[in-house]
């Protein structure tokens, strides 16, 4: 069922946009909230704090609970918050993160670091929390436990961006490692998944991007994060026991199931490889190849 009465989740970065929007999602569904945002910041602690009273005004549970989403002991701090207030911990959306966008030769050593940070080591340190804790728990009582991992990445990933080095890296660490944690953590009840948004956030606002994810006048508005929350809601549930290292892209009306990497051609050859003997083998191929330019003209629009 999709009714998450009882269950206890956490959503990082969760005070604006898309966090925002799947911690409602989530409260809605009848789970119990952490809120967490970014400590010593006062418009993070005012959104977070809206976020938990727009909950409790519909009736559901929630707290806040501020700090770095990549730093250890705070991510320590949001786990024990769960399990301190409701007794355990069952869903878990890693969502937090922001950009600093420049091509690779303009891009700073810290540029790179702090977004690299945040979104994969931020994915890092939490998935890490949680995970010991479903297997300490399954382990103890005997039986498999419900937990749900839901990590945030970007079509970035797949495609690259010429002018998001850091971010589609950290993007493609993020599913590379979300896919080994579906692995080892299915049998002691844990699902581990990644989506990938189209959605208006404080990353969408800026620069060439902001005309493409404004809201509309009139009509549907396609990239509403409220339209990325029910895919959310949907791998947190019951119903989503069987689905587990899968990679969804999801905006508008659209949900579009990834296909796993797979290999392409083999080439062979009779002796050991020379480059004249590459050539022979594959340069007939490559020839009919057009060279990846512009990362944004082949992505699906």
């Amino acid at each position: 069922m999709s009714n998450l009465e009882g269950k206890v989740a956490i959503v990082t970065g969760a005070g604006r946009g898309l966090g925002r929007a799947e911690a409602i999602q989530l409260a809605k569904q009848g789970a119990r909230v952490i809120v967490n945002d970014l400590g010593g910041n006062a418009a993070a602690e005012e959104a977070a704090m809206s976020v938990v009273e727009e909950i409790k005004g519909f009736g559901g549970e929630a707290i806040a609970q501020l700090g770095d989403c990549a730093d250890w002991n705070d991510s320590e701090a949001v786990f024990k918050a769960a399990i301190d207030t409701w007794g355990d911990l069952n869903i878990l959306v890693n969502n937090a993160g922001f950009c600093r966008d420049k091509a690779i030769f303009n891009m700073t050593e810290d540029e790179f670091d702090s977004v690299v940070r945040v979104h994969l080591k931020g994915h890092f340190v939490n998935m890490r929390h949680a995970t010991s804790y479903w297997r300490n728990k399954c382990k103890t009582e005997g039986k498999p436990v419900f937990g749900r991992l839901i990590s945030t990445s970007s079509e970035a990933f797949l495609y690259g961006s010429a002018g998001q080095p850091n971010y589609a890296a950290a993007k493609a660490g993020i599913v590379a490692m979300t896919m080994g944690a579906a692995q080892i953590m299915y049998n002691y009840g844990v699902t581990a998944n990644v989506i990938c948004p189209r959605a208006r956030t404080d990353m969408t606002n800026q620069g060439v991007t902001a005309q493409m994810f404004a809201k509309p006048e009139e009509g549907f508005d396609t990239f509403a994060p409220e339209n990325v929350a029910p895919l959310v809601g949907y791998l947190a549930s019951e119903q989503a026991a069987n689905v587990s290292g899968e990679v969804f892209v999801v905006w508008g009306k659209e949900v579009t199931l990834v296909h796993s990497p797979s290999t392409e051609v083999t080439f062979k050859n009779g002796d050991a490889w020379t480059p004249d003997s590459l050539q022979s083998a594959m340069g007939e191929h490559f020839a009919s190849q057009t060279p990846i330019r512009d990362g944004f003209a082949i992505m699906p629009q």
